[in-house]
């Protein structure tokens, strides 16, 4: 039975779906169905008709639809099984669909205001795959899940035109509430506002003025980067400021507070007085420009230091679930580009790597890894520590192993095993693992039988020694030698750290970085060993610690009395 059938069943359309909700859905559901199935246009057509009958008395239930109707046109226009005229009539319908989605969802809307463009002009399409996370955490702050969102990605990746295009969407959305963009030079905004004005423009490339037909730019002011839309108001609807200029009493934003990229370069990034200025700034010429109980933050970088806004929002809001925080790296857990987008607007595996090597790593961490480190401070820089690149051809002394067990949340369990020649200690493998406790115990036991160690001490603290006598039983079944103690620790962590960084530096080598991957366990040690730092605060400190823990574990053994005396039997 056909869907207006149905609606004609229960009297008029509007009143059927108003009382039976339920069976909307659930025609829905079918329709969709359907569309999976063998192709049949009519099924898709259906579909379309019947979300634009769901949207009169529940939006986010057509528009739901609306979304999955888009991907199934996706699909289908790949299927090179269908005529030129099948794709066609297609291509034409999913134009329709994202027209009817795009007032609501963020992602209809970036793909239908530049319908019209050629492909290799379009900004979201080739950047789609990467970018659809941060269009989904945008449209969450637009939907009042969230108050403060902040995006960190590598130069160039395309985070400023996606922010602009979120305006546009907003401003037509909500046109006589003020929205407020703040970012380190005057230069930046002005391009920002030029850049808003040529997606509204009637005669432009995009299809802003089909999604929202009845809202015009009613004023334009070049000089202060003002443009206001529909009615005349006292605050416009988009205003745009550099900070520190003492203009920001002038604005106000009600709807979005949009921060772009406030470190203005190296020179305010490597001085922590600057960076402090930098923060005062910001929360008194622009956090105060916020008015009203629904204004949202939007804050967008490229990172430079930990001490940066993005970070100090981080470590005062990082465990609100209304705020998020989304890092897209430049390289992925294979070393290989992120951001590679089709027709060559990107950066390719290549580009990156080189950039790599050109770069200090803290720079090339913090600009594009998003991974920004204190670089004062430093308890272990990178070119202090021992490298090696093979193991001594002789048998060790001894292989031993320490391990700071995984407490609770993001903590990581840490167990490095040490080949012992000497007076130097060869970090030849270990786990760094916050994973599953279950999955971790049992790679805690895998590493101790795979490597022979000899002799490891647990940290007994919280839950050590119960994940001491688990493992020491694993260990024995599956035929290993290790022979595990414990030990309670009361000293101060951080005071560990450093008394015993001097002895890692001088006794401990490390594998060469060639020789690992930047994502495996060995190269999450790596870094969490040279991030620590005691300037400022640390994500993570587990590693560090270990490593203070096995310091300590070899001179003890180191000290201990060792007599030779002929068997009495």
């Amino acid at each position: 039975m056909k869907w207006r059938m149905i609606a004609r069943a229960f009297g008029s359309t509007s009143h059927a779906l108003f009382l039976f909700g339920g069976i909307m859905k659930k025609l829905l559901e079918t329709i969709h169905k359907k569309t999976q199935g063998a192709f049949c246009f009519q099924s898709f057509e259906d579909l379309y008709y019947m979300s634009l009958e769901a949207m009169k008395t529940d939006v986010p239930l057509g528009v739901e639809y609306l979304k999955l109707l888009s991907e199934e046109c996706e699909k289908a226009m790949c299927d090179m099984s269908l005529t030129e005229e099948q794709v066609r009539k297609l291509y034409d319908l999913h134009k329709r669909v994202c027209l009817k989605a795009a007032p609501y969802d963020f992602d209809s809307y970036l793909l239908y205001v530049e319908w019209n463009r050629e492909p290799d002009k379009k900004f979201y399409p080739p950047r789609r795959k990467v970018l659809k996370q941060v269009v989904d955490a945008l449209q969450e702050l637009a939907d009042n899940k969230l108050d403060l969102l902040a995006i960190s990605l590598p130069p160039g990746a395309g985070k400023t035109t996606i922010a602009i295009f979120f305006l546009t969407w907003l401003a037509g959305k909500i046109p006589n509430d003020p929205m407020l963009t703040g970012s380190h030079s005057n230069s930046f905004v002005r391009g920002v506002y030029d850049e808003c004005l040529r997606i509204m423009d009637e005669n432009g490339d995009y299809l802003w003025h089909d999604v929202f037909p009845h809202i015009k730019v009613s004023s334009t002011n070049a000089k202060d980067c003002r443009i206001d839309l529909d009615k005349r108001q006292r605050f416009e609807t988009l205003e745009f400021t550099s900070i520190g200029t003492g203009n920001a009493g002038l604005y106000r934003a009600a709807t979005l507070l949009y921060c772009d990229d406030l470190v203005s370069g190296i020179e305010v990034a490597l001085s922590k007085e600057r960076l402090d200025k930098l923060w005062e700034t910001y929360t008194t010429d622009l956090r105060q420009r916020k008015i009203g109980d629904h204004c949202k933050e939007l804050h967008i970088a490229t990172r430079w230091s930990v001490h940066d806004v993005i970070g100090r929002l981080e470590r005062e809001y990082g465990d609100s679930d209304r705020a998020k925080f989304i890092v897209i790296p430049a390289l992925d857990e294979n070393d290989e580009s992120n951001f590679d987008y089709a027709y060559g607007v990107g950066f390719n595996t290549k580009f990156y790597h080189e950039q790599r090597n050109i770069m200090d790593n803290v720079s090339w961490r913090a600009l594009y890894m998003n991974e920004p480190i204190e670089r004062e401070g430093l308890v272990y820089a990178e070119d202090e520590l021992r490298r090696y690149f093979e193991l001594p051809g002789n048998e060790p002394d001894a292989i031993i192993g320490i391990c700071d067990t995984k407490d609770k949340g993001a903590d990581y369990a840490f167990l490095p095993v040490a080949y012992v020649f000497g007076q130097d200690y060869y970090i030849d493998d270990c786990v760094c693992d916050n994973g599953l406790p279950n999955i971790v115990d049992a790679r805690l036991t895998e590493i101790l039988v795979r490597d022979k160690v000899k002799s490891c001490r647990f940290e007994s603290n919280s839950a050590g020694r119960r994940v001491a006598e688990k493992i020491q039983e694993e260990v024995k079944k599956k035929g290993g030698i290790t022979h595990i103690t414990t030990k309670f620790t009361t000293a101060n962590k951080e005071t560990k750290i450093i008394v015993n960084s001097a002895w890692v530096k001088e006794h401990c080598l490390f594998k060469d970085a060639s020789l690992y991957q930047k994502k495996s366990d060995y190269g999450k040690m790596m870094n969490m060993l040279c991030s620590y730092t005691v300037a400022g605060k640390n994500k993570h400190d587990d590693v560090p610690d270990g490593m203070a823990m096995l310091a300590e574990y070899a001179q003890s053994l180191n000290g201990q009395k060792i007599e030779v005396f002929k068997r009495p039997w």
